[in-house]
């Protein structure tokens, strides 16, 4: 998957209109591509201010048929005997079609593949909706980034903020990033090892020769953008080990770690 495609999932995200093909993509791509997190921020944003402080109204009852019909129309690619492609390619053009004509038929469009003109059309009905008070509950759902994408972003942001990249023994990848200001380190993973049913990865921060648990977590993948639990001093030592289901019952590290990253 390329930005563009992540960044049309992520609009599809914010409305609350992926598919579960779809959404499963979208959270795959997001794991393993914490830089395009701006793409959900900006959306999510512009979802909530449709949705904020909207007085509740009824609408009329043919209007959520009408913007519901117009949606499925927009997927084909045809509104009001419109190509949508073809207005968008020549905004000209727009209306201009031949209306005694008919439409030459089109392939039935691809669900896994709801391109741009299908968000606009989303948006747009949206906010018409939002403004007649319909949905604005729905808007506001799921619009919460996940605690470890945003202590990335406030990590990155920091002036002070560090990265450092390891190479596992199979050619996966861990790159730690950090940031003393902010005294949070993340973790994104990909091409970490399999984990056997009652495994689990474990976070450890190792101070003074001491390890201390940061949290466990598993990746079906090998995809994994993790916070580490508790902060982070210049000259601690990230650490991930293999352990049982749920963490080290002893709350020591029980094998060698796969990765070791010292941050300064």
């Amino acid at each position: 998957m390329n930005q563009q495609e992540f960044a049309e999932l992520a609009a599809g995200h914010a409305l609350h209109a992926l598919s579960p093909d779809d959404e499963t993509a979208f959270e795959t791509a997001r794991r393993q591509h914490p830089e395009w997190e701006h793409h959900v921020g900006a959306d999510a944003e512009t979802a909530a201010l449709l949705a904020a402080d909207v007085a509740d109204a009824e609408p009329p009852p043919a209007l959520r048929s009408a913007l519901l019909a117009r949606i499925a129309a927009a997927g084909t690619g045809v509104v009001d005997g419109t190509d949508v492609d073809a207005a968008a390619a020549d905004p000209a053009s727009a209306g201009r079609a031949d209306r005694r004509s008919p439409m030459p038929e089109r392939e039935t469009a691809n669900p896994r593949r709801w391109r741009a003109r299908s968000w606009f059309a989303l948006a747009a009905s949206l906010a018409l909706l939002v403004g007649v008070g319909w949905g604005a509950v729905s808007v506001s759902e799921r619009l919460n980034a996940p605690a470890s994408v945003v202590a990335l972003d406030q990590i990155q942001s920091a002036d002070d903020a560090q990265s450092e990249t390891v190479t596992l023994s199979d050619g996966g990848e861990v790159t730690a990033y950090w940031s003393k200001t902010i005294g949070k380190a993340v973790l994104v993973s990909d091409g970490l090892p399999p984990l056997a049913d009652d495994e689990s990865f474990e976070l450890w921060v190792v101070r003074d020769g001491a390890a201390v648990p940061a949290g466990t977590f598993t990746s079906d993948d090998g995809t994994a953008t993790e916070l580490l639990e508790g902060s982070i001093e210049s000259g601690d030592v990230i650490a991930i080990t293999v352990e049982p289901a749920g963490g080290s019952p002893t709350g020591q590290p029980t094998s060698d770690p796969i990765v070791a990253i010292e941050t300064a």
